[in-house]
């Protein structure tokens, strides 16, 4: 499908490309806006809300054909967004529960468990979605649908998951009362086998969070 014949339906609603425009572009103006730290109370209850939309979007690109652009080489969208005050606040924002443990690929056998962060993930989720973007408001629909898609199998959507995932795990400990296993020293740069990672774990209370992130203990 063409720009043009994308675009002939850009006011209609209906239109996948609106639609996930829209949850895309939604998805960067409210995490931008968590960001700032005016609601810090509320931060991760409204990611993981956040991020489990953006996975919808994600999920339909997933399910669609292959999207195929127009041009053999990619347009110049113009320079990239720095997201690194972005990144910085949410580091700030998010400690001490900033870092978490990943499996990048569930089906790789005897893959080990690699440290990760919240703040870096989301960063790079805003930087990969801003670039499509880009491509959209220049008019160019099919390059942005297969940015949004490429990028979807290929960083951004194994990305969010674990985000979300990392999310959904925090508010549960919380909510149900468990205590975190605390990461405090378990550098993102180090390359950390499963055992290494046991050995890291320690306790950090739920306590130590529900101030800053504005979560309660179950009753």
């Amino acid at each position: 499908m063409s720009d043009a014949t994308l675009h002939a339906h850009a006011m209609d609603p209906d239109s996948f490309a609106v639609q996930i425009a829209d949850s895309i572009e939604s998805f960067i103006v409210a995490t931008t806006e968590v960001a700032k730290g005016d609601e810090p109370d509320s931060a991760v209850p409204f990611l993981l809300l956040e991020v489990s939309q953006l996975l919808l979007a994600g999920g339909r690109l997933g399910a669609h054909v292959d999207i195929v652009p127009d041009e053999r080489y990619e347009p110049d969208a113009g320079p990239d967004d720095d997201v690194d005050e972005l990144r910085m606040r949410f580091a700030v924002m998010l400690d001490p529960v900033d870092v978490f443990s990943e499996v990048f690929d569930p089906y790789e056998p005897r893959r080990a468990p690699v440290p990760c962060r919240i703040s870096d993930n989301l960063a790079d989720m805003v930087a990969d979605l801003r670039h499509g973007l880009a491509h959209y408001k220049a008019g160019r629909t099919t390059e942005a649908l297969w940015w949004w898609q490429f990028s979807y199998f290929s960083n951004w959507g194994p990305t969010a998951s674990a985000t979300l995932r990392a999310l959904q795990s925090l508010v549960s400990h919380v909510r149900l009362d468990q205590p975190l296993a605390e990461l405090d020293g378990l550098d993102t740069d180090e390359d950390l086998a499963e055992d290494a990672l046991a050995e890291e774990a320690g306790r950090v209370m739920a306590a130590e969070i529900l101030g800053p992130l504005g979560m309660r203990t179950a009753k």
